[in-house]
C-alpha cells in the first residue's frame, strides 16, 4: 500500500507514471488503494466541476448495424436481434421530451446503419438545433469518413463519441472482424479532433484476451489523444455472441480506472456508465464516487429500449424517461452530488466560447 500511495501522489502531481508504475497500480487490488485513488479523484473533479453531475439524454435511434463486432449484441450476424429504426419525427419527439425534462444535451446513438446517410442526419441535426438552440448534440454513430464528420459538424453537431475499445492492436483484431481496421478507428478519432468536435474515446474493461499491459496502452493512448470525454465500462457478455460464456469485466477494476483517468485528465468529462450500473446495482453511484461526473439516462421510447442490447441484462429498459431522470437525480443526491441542468461542456470549450 505504501508504494501505491506514492504512485497515487505522483500521478496526481505529474499526470504521468512509467508503464511499470501504471502496471503496479493496476495490479494492487486492495480496497485501500482503490479508496485512496477514489478520494484523490474526487478532490480533482470537485476542484474543477464542483459537486455537479451533468446529464445526457440518450436516444438509441437504430439497432441496425453493418458491422459484426464479436462482442456486440446488435452485430449484423445476430439473427435473433429484433431490429428497429426510429423515424425522424420520433427522434425529434424524444429530444423535445428530454428538453422539457431538463436535458440540455441529446446523444444520438445507433449502430452503423447505412439508412442514416449524411443528408438524413444533417436534416435531423439542423431541426434539433432549430428547436433547441441551447442544447448540445452528441453523435455516437461509429466510423465514417472525414468529409461526413465535417458535414455533420457544420450542421450543428457539437460532440462525437467513438470508443476505441482497446489501444492494443492485436487485441482489437481479435475482437473485430477482418474488415474493421484498428488504424482506421484511430484515424477517425484524430480527424474528429481536427474538425473541432468535443471528442469521446473509451474502452471495455475485462474484454476477452485483455491484459493489464493492454490497459496501460489504453492509458497511454488517452494521454496522447487528450479526448474531452472518456467512456469506460466493464465487458458484459451477450448470449448471442461467441463470448457468451466469458467472464464479465471487474467492477472494481473499472472503478479504479475511472479514478486513474480522472487524475490523468483532470478536466475530462467522465460518465458513470449504464454498463457499470448493470454489473453492480450501485455501480453508477460508485462511479460518481470514483471521479465520474456524467450520467446518461435513456430518452428512447420504452417500446424499443429492450431491443438495443449490446450486452445482457441492461438496466432501465422498461422505464419511462421521466422516471429515469427522477431516479437518477435521487441516486446521485444520495452520494452527495447534484444533477444539474446544463450542457456540461468541457472546460476548453467554455474557454473558447
Amino acid at each position: 500500500m505504501e508504494r501505491s500511495e506514492k504512485l497515487i501522489d505522483k500521478l496526481a502531481q505529474t499526470r504521468d507514471l512509467t508503464d511499470e508504475e501504471f502496471l503496479a497500480l493496476l495490479e494492487d487490488e486492495t480496497e485501500e488503494t482503490r479508496e485512496a485513488l477514489a478520494a484523490r479523484a474526487r478532490e480533482v473533479r470537485e476542484a474543477i466541476h464542483g459537486k455537479d453531475v451533468y446529464i445526457r439524454g440518450l436516444v438509441e435511434f437504430s439497432n441496425i448495424c453493418k458491422n459484426d463486432c464479436k462482442y456486440c449484441g446488435i452485430r449484423r450476424s445476430n439473427r435473433n436481434a429484433e431490429r428497429y429504426r426510429l423515424t425522424e419525427e420520433q427522434i425529434l419527439e424524444c429530444a423535445d421530451m428530454g428538453y422539457d425534462l431538463g436535458f440540455r444535451t441529446v446523444v444520438l446513438q445507433g449502430g452503423e446503419d447505412p439508412y442514416f446517410t449524411d443528408d438524413r442526419l444533417e436534416q435531423i441535426i439542423r431541426k434539433l438545433k432549430d428547436r433547441h438552440p441551447d442544447c448540445a448534440v452528441t453523435l455516437s454513430i461509429g466510423e465514417r469518413e472525414k468529409e461526413s464528420y465535417q458535414r455533420l459538424f457544420d450542421a450543428g453537431a457539437d460532440r462525437y463519441l467513438l470508443r476505441h475499445e482497446t489501444a492494443d492492436e492485436e487485441l482489437y483484431k481479435s475482437l473485430h472482424p477482418e474488415e474493421m481496421s484498428f488504424a482506421h478507428r484511430i484515424k477517425c478519432l484524430r480527424e474528429l479532433k481536427e474538425i473541432g468536435y468535443q471528442v469521446g474515446a473509451g474502452f471495455m474493461v475485462g474484454s476477452p484476451g485483455q491484459t493489464k499491459a493492454s490497459l496501460v496502452k489504453d492509458l497511454r493512448f488517452l494521454q496522447d489523444l487528450k479526448p474531452e470525454m472518456v467512456g469506460i465500462g466493464p465487458f458484459i457478455p451477450h448470449h448471442d455472441t461467441e463470448y457468451k460464456d466469458c467472464e464479465a469485466g471487474s467492477v472494481n477494476l473499472t472503478l479504479k480506472l475511472l479514478s486513474i483517468i480522472r487524475l490523468l485528465l483532470p478536466d475530462v468529462l467522465l460518465p458513470s456508465t449504464t454498463a457499470l450500473g448493470t454489473a453492480d446495482p450501485m455501480g453508477r453511484e460508485k462511479g460518481i464516487l470514483a471521479g465520474a461526473n456524467v450520467v446518461m439516462p435513456n430518452l428512447s421510447p420504452s417500446s424499443v429500449r429492450g431491443k438495443y442490447l449490446l450486452y445482457d441484462n441492461k438496466i432501465c429498459t422498461g422505464d419511462e424517461a421521466a422516471e429515469c431522470i427522477r431516479c437518477m437525480t435521487a441516486r446521485v443526491a444520495k452520494v452527495g452530488y447534484q444533477v444539474v441542468q446544463s450542457r456540461g461542456d468541457h472546460v476548453s470549450y467554455k474557454e473558447k466560447n
